[in-house]
This record gives C-alpha cells, sequence and structure tokens, in this order.
C-alpha cells in the first residue's frame, strides 16, 4: 500500500516516479499462488453457468428471468 504524503512536493514526485517506472514499490508483482486460484476460479466459473442453464427446465428458467426482471424494474 502507499504511503501518503503531507507534502504536495513529496507527493509529486512519488506520481513522476511511478509514470516513469523509477519507483520499484509501485511495480506490481504477480504472486504465482494468486495467478494460479485466479485461473481456477475463472475456469470453474466457465463451466459453471452453462452446466447450470442445462440443468434447469423451461419454466425454471422463465421464472428466475421474471424475477430477475421484477427485480430490475422495481427500483
Amino acid at each position: 500500500m502507499a504511503k501518503k504524503h503531507k507534502d504536495i512536493n513529496q507527493l509529486a514526485k512519488s506520481i513522476v516516479a511511478i509514470a516513469t517506472g523509477e519507483n520499484e514499490d509501485a511495480k506490481e508483482q504477480i504472486d504465482p499462488i494468486k495467478a494460479a486460484a485466479s485461473a481456477l476460479g475463472r475456469k470453474g466459473g466457465l463451466k459453471g453457468g452453462n452446466a447450470r442453464a442445462k440443468a434447469l427446465t423451461a419454466k425454471k428458467r422463465s421464472e428466475i428471468a421474471k424475477k430477475a426482471a421484477a427485480a430490475r424494474w422495481s427500483k
């Protein structure tokens, strides 16, 4: 997390350092564990919607859609 600067000049210097790539702390380092978990979650999410759609009957899908439309339009 970036530290807060009390002086406007220090803030300006840190912004320039980040923009030019001189600030080593600002470079985002990707954690391999987080990257793997993210990929795995996406993979499951892509499968889940299709599997749920296949499992639902047309009547049940219609009920869900009507409920969602009512929730959107009730605001």
